[in-house]
């Protein structure tokens, strides 16, 4: 895994919108730094950094990184308590075609 993957994910999840310009600035900077497009291990580690939010719009950002990567990252759909961008995520390969939405019986 790169280094500038390797640092954004050391940083943890997104902040809310409620964080400190700086820090929201900071993640913005790490992710800039990381080169289209991603690897399959990388856009996997990465779908586990959306935070709470959008973050003003950083969430979007990460989430079209994450697509640059072999799709899809989800082969199932994420359970029921994952974090809505990871549920988006999936969402996105099903309307794609990328997977079939099916559910369990």
């Amino acid at each position: 895994m790169r280094p500038e993957v390797q640092a954004f994910l050391a940083a943890g999840p997104l902040p809310d919108e409620d964080a400190e310009e700086d820090e929201i600035d900071l993640r913005v900077a790490q992710l800039e730094a990381i080169t289209e497009p991603v690897t399959a291990d990388e856009a996997r580690a990465l779908a586990g950094c959306f935070g709470p939010d959008d973050c003003y719009g950083v969430a979007w950002t990460l989430l079209h990184l994450i697509e640059t990567g072999p799709n899809p990252v989800f082969t199932v759909r994420p359970a029921p308590d994952a974090n809505a961008w990871q549920h988006r995520l999936w969402q996105r390969c099903v309307n794609t075609g990328l997977v079939a939405d099916e559910l369990p019986a």
